[in-house]
């Protein structure tokens, strides 16, 4: 039987129509976009088209957008680049427990150089609270650090309510919007944000590739040196095979996903409505926002049976599935964002994510969830 696979908030399949866009940048158009002949001139030109199309679907100005290798890369340019323009030297930064490592590991990093980094707790459903936010805001707070959609376990959270108090405050604001793309509606310019950090492989892109939005009045130091390229914002020659590839993929999908994310919820559905079927409602447990959530990302909990039993068993039978959690020294790690929403052990060690995606189909999701019951019934009788 052909593989399932369940894994679409860890990566996306590359879009035939997308790989096509980028081929002839492999090939026909390989001049460097930095030389000023004609064949860098070719590339050139092309890189701008891209910016201009993303620019214009992203509701920003092309001038805003720079290119990175992911959302890794601009989250730490984000971070790093704002604090470094922080003149007043600000020492105070607010994020919160369930933000992905991207975002975690560098305010970690900056722990260490002095300063103060407040992680805001967030509720058992994963939603981060206005009050909460309001509340740790200091005088010397420079930066205000927050993802629009948890890559674990779905949830929204209240980004124009946050970002409204951080104009207020004059607080610069960034988002981690990895997950948001192509899944809830963004116009950067009626957003109240002034950083927020794209990739193109949760977008049927290509892995290597992302964008950071920087606001016209937002600072920003560099953190790459060697070249001009960026506006002199982001050294080293332009990908600019991905940067097609993440220009086609903003211009096929932007527009379908709300019927994208209609389809995942029927997906999402079908899973549910199977389990309940073979396991009983109370058989497993649904960890998020019931309501405030993105349907392609199902996380859930079989208490008493362990994550790492069942994703192998899972493996075993052809399912693709995820913990959402850092793999150390070859074991499974207890999901960070689940024990920051401080759910019962039993939920946070059993707890799987299903991610669905534009190649699944209503056939596949009956059969993956059969052979979930089926595992989970044969490990719970030993």
């Amino acid at each position: 039987m052909n593989p399932i696979y369940l894994d679409y908030a860890a990566t996306t399949p590359v879009h035939p129509d997308v790989l096509e866009a980028m081929l002839p940048f492999y090939t026909a158009f390989y001049g460097n976009p930095s030389s000023t002949h004609s064949f860098g001139r070719a590339t050139r030109t092309a890189l701008n088209r891209f910016r201009d199309a993303m620019a214009k679907s992203l509701g920003c100005l092309p001038a805003e957008l720079i290119f990175t290798s992911g959302g890794t890369e601009s989250n730490n340019m984000a971070i790093f680049g704002l604090l470094n323009a922080n003149k007043e030297e600000k020492k105070h930064i607010l994020t919160t427990q369930i933000e992905h490592h991207a975002v975690i590991h560098p305010c970690e990093r900056l722990e260490s150089l002095g300063f103060e980094v407040t992680y805001l707790p967030v509720g058992p459903t994963g939603l981060t609270q206005i009050e909460d936010v309001e509340a740790a805001i200091r005088p010397d707070t420079a930066l205000i650090s927050v993802m629009y959609v948890n890559n674990e376990v779905g949830t929204i959270q209240p980004i124009e309510s946050i970002g409204q108090l951080a104009r207020a405050r004059q607080i610069p604001f960034h988002v981690d919007a990895v997950q948001a793309l192509g899944k809830l509606p963004i116009n950067l310019h009626e957003l109240p944000v002034d950083l927020v950090s794209f990739s193109a492989h949760k977008l049927y892109g290509p892995k290597g590739v992302g964008a950071l939005y920087v606001s016209k009045h937002t600072k920003l130091i560099p953190h790459v040196y060697g070249g001009s390229q960026e506006r002199k914002r982001r050294a080293g020659t332009e990908n600019v095979a991905a940067i097609a590839g993440f220009a086609k993929a903003v211009e096929l999908f932007l527009p379908q996903q709300i019927s994208m994310q209609q389809q995942a919820a029927e997906l999402r559905q079908v899973m549910i409505d199977v389990l309940e079927q073979q396991l009983g409602s109370e058989g497993f447990t649904i960890n998020g926002h019931t309501e405030q959530s993105v349907p392609h990302i199902l996380n859930i909990s079989f208490p008493g049976i362990s994550t790492e039993t069942l994703l192998m068993n899972l493996d075993l039978d052809n399912v693709a599935a995820a913990s959402g959690s850092a793999c150390t020294s070859g074991s499974l790690e207890v999901s960070h964002v689940l024990k920051a929403m401080k759910l019962p052990e039993n939920v946070t060690a059993s707890a799987v994510r299903f991610s669905f995606g534009m190649g699944n189909s209503k056939e596949q999701i009956e059969t993956a969830a059969q052979k979930v019951a089926t595992i989970i019934q044969r490990l719970r009788m030993n």
